[in-house]
């Protein structure tokens, strides 16, 4: 029986609401979207898996505000019956020194999505060269707390920093095909 993957390549296009952060002249919404449509297709192709992704367009919004985005991605994945819940977001900071990628889950209990997280973050690590930053349970977050299943969100890179923001927009194929890879390891598919 195939695993069933809801992908959710984070936030909304520009010029609409929930678009997310920016950063060096990149858009988090426009990097999440090109990485998540390369995890899907490699995903869809391999049958393992049943994926859905939330945003298959670049001109794809959900809802109508900030809190309806993200319920809709919510009622989405649990309407589509997932096993696991996976979100792709760049980070930001004020300090433009931070770098490295991390995992987001519910909680340490979370065993799945803490599984999934650090596969994706060593795979991360191997692939871009990015400091592993580590899995951090954050229960106060809409779409991992209102899921029906494990949900991870992948914080990739930061988009404050110059040289994580240009490997994640020039570079999208090592991202996705670490996610890729981690999904596989953790499942025992590699």
């Amino acid at each position: 029986m195939a695993i069933k993957i809801y992908l959710d390549p984070g936030h909304n296009p520009s010029g609409t609401f929930n678009t997310g952060a920016e950063g060096n002249g990149f858009f988090e919404q426009d990097i999440t979207l090109k990485i998540g449509l390369q995890v899907y297709e490699r995903l869809r192709q391999n049958g393992n898996f049943d994926v859905k992704i939330s945003r298959p367009t670049k001109d794809t919004v959900l809802g109508t505000n900030n809190s309806s985005s993200l319920i809709a991605r919510v009622h989405g994945a649990n309407a589509f019956g997932a096993d696991l819940f996976l979100s792709l977001h760049t980070n930001a900071s004020q300090d433009s020194s931070a770098t490295g990628s991390e995992g987001l889950i519910y909680s340490e209990k979370s065993t799945v999505a803490k599984g999934v997280a650090e596969n994706i973050l060593s795979k991360m690590h191997t692939y871009t060269g990015l400091r592993n930053r580590g899995v951090i349970p954050r229960p106060g977050l809409y779409v991992l707390r209102k899921t029906k299943m494990p949900a991870v969100i992948i914080e990739m890179g930061f988009i404050t920093n110059p040289y994580d923001a240009s490997l994640m927009a020039y570079s999208p194929t090592l991202f996705s095909a670490a996610i890729y890879r981690g999904l596989l390891a953790y499942y025992g598919l590699a």
